[in-house]
């Protein structure tokens, strides 16, 4: 298997909306995509799998290791080696990989954040500095589409956040700000306990309305003129907006299931966003 087939494997076994943002790309840009996205997967199973914290941190480490022979040296790992080639074709920073890390990091040293100042950089961390890289495979002219890059990466973690709050809970880790938890009355327990009330509502309508309050933050950062260029990240935008919108419309059953896109309706939705900035951009 080559480095590029291991990244492919590993972006198809996750049933991610990136794979679906990946279809209406060009060759250089879903090679150098799909090998970010697996690293992105790589370095998060690493918390995610490993029980003991020392342990994650070595593994962590290691990855650190991985990330400098990328930029200074002859890399071992297939994603990396695959990272490798994409560096042939996009600026890729080598801060932004380490940034990343740090991101995966905070999840062995914390399990909760004391407030939404504190979770912010989680998120810029984990996903808008994902927004960033991707932003340089895709190309773009003005700077205003870095902030872009980086409200919509904090948007779409916030939405995972608000699916995952259960089986976040149930891992130990509570990503909902502590002082927003007493704010609105909710505690552990509540989230655990798999039925909704008042407060809990309250609670994930003010996490929704944050969401919804970075989405509109980066669309109103992306000028028309590189719009076309960032239709992969409007896409995967388009695939996350339509999952919060389902969980507001069925009254926040977050506690009590995952909610979930289908796999057809992520490709419909992959395929009219396309044609629509097609569309936009040929007008």
């Amino acid at each position: 298997m080559t480095p590029d087939e291991y990244c492919q494997e590993k972006t198809q076994q996750s049933s991610s909306s990136f794979y679906y943002s990946f279809l209406f790309l060009n060759q250089t840009q879903r090679q150098a995509m799909t090998a970010l996205y697996a690293f992105c997967r790589e370095v998060d199973d690493v918390v995610d799998e490993c029980s003991e914290p020392e342990l994650a941190l070595n593994k962590l480490n290691w990855w650190r290791e991985e990330v400098y022979s990328l930029f200074h040296a002859t890399p071992n790992h297939p994603v990396v080696i695959a990272l490798k080639t994409s560096l042939e074709n996009y600026a890729l920073p080598e801060k932004y990989f380490q940034e990343l890390i740090d991101g995966m990091e905070m999840d062995i040293h914390k399990s909760q954040y004391t407030s939404f100042n504190e979770l912010s950089l989680y998120c810029y961390r984990v996903a808008g500095i994902v927004g960033l890289l991707t932003i340089e495979i895709m190309g773009y002219s003005q700077p205003s589409t870095k902030d872009y890059a980086k409200n919509l990466g904090i948007s779409l973690q916030l939405i995972n956040i608000l699916r995952d709050v259960k089986e976040d809970a149930k891992r130990g880790r509570i990503y909902i700000p502590q002082d927003e938890l007493s704010r609105f009355k909710v505690d552990k327990k509540m989230l655990l306990d798999g039925k909704n009330n008042q407060n809990t509502i309250s609670l994930f309508e003010f996490q929704a309305d944050r969401a919804d309050e970075y989405y509109a933050k980066a669309f109103d950062s992306l000028e028309a003129s590189d719009r076309y260029q960032q239709r992969t990240g409007i896409i995967m935008a388009e695939i996350y907006y339509a999952l919060l919108k389902k969980i507001k419309k069925t009254h926040y059953p977050v506690l009590s299931q995952r909610v979930k896109i289908s796999k057809i309706k992520k490709l419909w939705i992959a395929w009219t966003t396309a044609r629509r900035e097609y569309k936009l951009n040929a007008s």
